[in-house]
């Protein structure tokens, strides 16, 4: 969260993804954007009634990112990292994305969706990097018969957010008969934004589309 704490994190100063970016502008503050890569997953779960409930996010984090906010942690010293060991970095993470919207675009009809707060937040690591998991109930469940538009972005472009590779990066959980889900990726790769100065995205907010350009849109159809 960069100079807002992960760029937006000066006001979330104790967030491992705040930590790690203030480092990277402190350190080397003519790097390009994006400072964080996350490749994503997600599940849309829906309840019994035939209703969006919830989206089940995974994320896992580039090796960089990882090996720094990991850093300390290893309390018993086996050079592995358990989940109980990274468990108040997963909480970390969770509520200092909160006032964000945890990264997480959701329109049905056209409408933004608002969200309850997370629950089972946790972390593991895979092959050095860490993979955060939380499900993000929706505020309202979301009745059959609708249209859904769903990204996970950062609308600064501090941290590129990409889908896994394959059809397996959405799935639908007890969605109803005749659900279907289909992703649409970025057609070109991200410009280079080496010619964009730390000013320029210091200046984005949340309200900015910047990051929506390298966005993958997912749209779900329900009879």
């Amino acid at each position: 969260m960069r100079g807002k704490t992960f760029r937006y994190g000066r006001r979330v100063a104790g967030a491992a993804l705040a930590a790690a970016a203030a480092l990277a502008l402190q350190a080397l503050p003519a790097l390009a954007h994006p400072h964080v890569w996350v490749t994503a997953s997600a599940a849309l779960v829906f309840d019994q009634d035939g209703r969006l409930a919830a989206i089940r996010h995974r994320w896992i984090f580039d090796k960089a990112f990882s090996a720094y906010a990991t850093q300390g942690l290893d309390k018993n010293g086996d050079g592995k990292f358990s989940r109980q060991e990274l468990a108040g970095l997963a909480r970390e993470n969770i509520d200092g994305l909160t006032e964000f919207g945890w990264f997480t675009n959701l329109k049905i009809n056209g409408a933004k969706t608002a969200f309850a707060p997370p629950k089972d937040g946790a972390m593991d690591m895979v092959d050095g990097q860490i993979a955060l998991g939380f499900l993000l109930p929706l505020e309202k469940p979301a009745g059959p018969g609708k249209a859904m538009m769903l990204d996970i972005s950062d609308p600064t472009y501090f941290v590129a957010f990409s889908l896994a590779d394959g059809d397996g990066a959405i799935a639908l959980e007890h969605a109803p008969a005749g659900c279907v889900a289909s992703i649409t990726r970025p057609k070109a790769p991200p410009p280079q934004t080496q010619n964009l100065t730390e000013d320029f995205f210091n200046a984005l907010n949340q309200a900015s589309d910047y990051g929506s350009q390298f966005a993958n849109k997912v749209v779900v159809a329900c009879p």
